[in-house]
């Protein structure tokens, strides 16, 4: 009887153990799994700028949330540029180049049958030291033109591709020096009698590629298009194409309707000849046309592409607002912002028929400011990364990343805050306990406005310790804005 009830307990004993080590082998494989799942969702930023224009980064908002700036209006650029819609800005070493639209007779465009105005279309070409104060060079590569008399026709008798023609500056190594600058133009024929007579007679549309030493002097890389007319209906937009260090290749968007509305699409090259099949954004709001896409690499974080397209309003006269998106590739764009971002502005010329176009280009034009260029020579100002802010009240609120891996040595934020306001930033593990000397009470209280500031903590600890590890970092904010983060 004895025994038996040993064996019983024995048994019970055995059981319960069992139980235990189940339980554990649960847990584990339970904390493994949830281990596993966050390492998937830690963000590698390397020593890449980040910035807030999506929730690439975007955490915990704790009190503090996203804010969309607005653009300043500056004084026109001098002289200002004709009224054409497509116009791209570029920037080389020292000089800005800027291309734009004009007629052979002035008014051409609005005034004549499709085939004749795009027959007298002409890219005109200016240059600045500035971004601001612009000289009409004399090219001498096309006969004097009574409209043109500075001579700063870069492209002529290229039928439908002066309509929209745009260059870009090939950042990809070991281009050759010939084809140092690329670029698209041309449109798509529509369905009308007219354009039907005019391709027989014409060839077919379709964006067609050039190349460039200097920018100025062009020549086709080859006859016949490179996108086939067919994906775009209709093209008469800026269809803008860069080449992409993040992602390995020609990207081009471009102009084409989607469910009947105008929205954007997107294709890729390896060698600017063979395109990948296109593939539909996603931007359109419910019922939405979206003009030009303008979407090219952030210059200071070139694997962010910011979009400035135009919100087309038929009902309204044709009025068009500048939107701001972005993306990092893919089929679609980030919507964070639905609201304006450039608005048509006090009195009717703001309001006219598509009277609101943003130039291809945005570019620095002084230590802490950057242009955006529109059409009727109007020239936006902003700070440096300063589309978008993590922004806080008076009141101490908080932002708290994603888990980041990163490299280098030091911490630069670009920031703003008021006489009152202040950061602090602490770097955390990914279970959100401070790494010991980088605490809230380590950091030197921010406060300032800065482009670029290294964030310090006591004793200086050695952030290159822990460089390539997850961590997240949590701002503690007043009255302040956080527009960018930079490990380098």
């Amino acid at each position: 009887m004895s025994t038996l009830n040993e064996t019983d307990g024995l048994s019970h004993k055995m059981l319960i153990l069992c139980t235990l080590l189940a339980a554990t082998e649960n847990l584990f494989a339970t904390e493994h799994a949830i281990s596993s799942n966050h390492e998937t969702n830690i963000v590698d930023i390397g020593s890449r700028r980040e910035l807030f224009v999506d929730r690439h980064l975007v955490g915990d908002l704790k009190g503090t949330s996203l804010k969309l700036h607005t653009p300043q209006l500056m004084p026109p650029i001098s002289p200002p540029r004709p009224h054409g819609h497509y116009a791209t800005v570029l920037r080389a070493n020292e000089k800005f180049q800027f291309y734009y639209r004009g007629d052979t007779t002035p008014g051409n465009h609005w005034k004549q049958g499709w085939e004749q105005y795009h027959e007298g279309e002409v890219t005109l070409y200016a240059e600045s030291k500035d971004g601001i104060n612009w000289t009409l060079p004399k090219l001498g590569i096309y006969d004097d033109h009574p409209t043109f008399p500075s001579g700063n026709v870069v492209l002529m008798n290229e039928f439908l591709v002066t309509h929209n023609f745009t260059p870009f500056i090939d950042t990809k190594p070991d281009v050759p020096s010939a084809e140092r600058y690329k670029a698209l133009g041309g449109l798509a024929y529509q369905s009308h009698k007219e354009h039907l007579e005019v391709r027989s007679r014409r060839g077919p549309g379709g964006l067609k590629a050039y190349t460039s030493p200097d920018g100025i002097h062009w020549k086709r890389l080859r006859e016949t298009p490179v996108v086939p007319e067919e994906w775009g209906k209709y093209f008469d937009s800026q269809n803008y194409a860069f080449w992409s260090e993040s992602e390995q290749a020609y990207v081009c968007y471009f102009r084409r309707f989607i469910k009947g509305y105008r929205g954007i699409a997107r294709t890729t090259s390896k060698d600017f000849i063979n395109w990948t099949p296109f593939v539909e954004m996603q931007a359109n709001l419910p019922n939405e046309h979206l003009y030009t896409p303008c979407t090219q690499p952030y210059y200071r974080a070139p694997h962010i592409y910011i979009a400035l397209p135009t919100r087309f309003m038929t009902k309204r006269g044709s009025a068009t607002d500048i939107l701001l998106m972005s993306t990092r590739g893919g089929d679609r764009f980030d919507r964070e912002f639905t609201q304006s971002f450039i608005r048509p502005g006090i009195g009717a010329e703001g309001w006219a028929n598509r009277a609101n176009y943003a130039a291809i280009g945005i570019h620095q034009t002084s230590p802490n400011e950057m242009s955006l260029f529109l059409t009727g020579g109007r020239r936006y100002s902003m700070r440096v990364d300063g589309f978008v802010s993590v922004n806080a009240p008076l009141e101490t609120s908080e932002f708290i990343t994603r888990p980041l891996k990163f490299t280098g040595s030091k911490l630069e934020i670009n920031y703003s805050t008021s006489a009152a306001g202040q950061l602090r930033v602490e770097i955390q593990d990914t279970n959100g306990k401070p790494i010991p000397g980088f605490s809230l009470e380590d950091c030197e209280p921010i406060y300032g406005d800065h482009i670029a500031r290294t964030v310090r903590w006591r004793d200086n600890p050695a952030l290159e310790n822990f460089a390539s590890k997850p961590v997240m970092l949590r701002f503690e904010m007043s009255d302040s804005d956080l527009y960018s983060v930079n490990f380098n």
